[in-house]
C-alpha cells in the first residue's frame, strides 16, 4: 500500500472519529488493519503526509488527534519536527512549547474536523472512501 493511499484512509478514519478526541498510534494502526512489520512507522509516515496537506490547505493539523500511548497525551517528537519543517512550530519539541503548540493544534483540529458536514469550517467528505 502506498503512503498516499494509507494517508487517505487515515484521514477518512480520523475525520469520522474526530469527535471522540485523541487516538493512539496503535489504535490508528489497528483501525486501518495494518500488518507488521513497522505499523507505527507506516502511521507516522501517513501522518506527516496529512500534515503537509493540511498546511498547504491552511487547515488545522488533523494529525494532532494522534498521540503516543506513553507520551502523556502528546504526539511523538516527529510530529513537532515535521510541524517545524512545515513552518507551523518553532520551539523545543521536548519542552513546554511543544505542549502548548499541541494543545492549540488539537483544539483547532477538534473544532474543525469534528463539526458536522455543511457547517462553516467543517471538513468536506472525500469522494473516495476506502473504509
Amino acid at each position: 500500500m502506498t503512503t498516499t493511499t494509507l494517508a487517505s484512509r487515515l484521514r477518512t478514519h480520523l475525520e469520522a472519529h474526530a469527535a471522540l478526541g485523541l487516538v493512539t498510534y496503535q489504535q490508528a494502526a489497528q483501525a486501518l488493519q495494518l500488518l507488521p512489520p513497522h505499523t507505527i512507522h507506516q502511521i507516522t509516515n501517513a501522518l506527516e503526509q496529512l500534515m503537509a496537506e493540511d498546511v498547504a490547505a491552511d487547515r488545522p493539523l488533523i494529525a494532532a488527534l494522534v498521540v503516543g500511548k506513553r507520551r502523556d497525551g502528546l504526539p511523538a517528537p516527529g510530529f513537532f519536527e515535521c510541524a517545524a519543517q512545515l513552518g507551523r512550530f518553532a520551539g523545543d519539541a521536548a519542552g513546554p512549547d511543544a505542549r502548548a503548540f499541541h494543545a492549540r493544534e488539537f483544539t483547532a483540529a477538534l473544532a474543525f474536523w469534528a463539526l458536522p458536514a455543511g457547517q462553516p469550517g467543517a471538513a468536506q467528505p472525500h469522494t473516495q472512501r476506502t473504509m
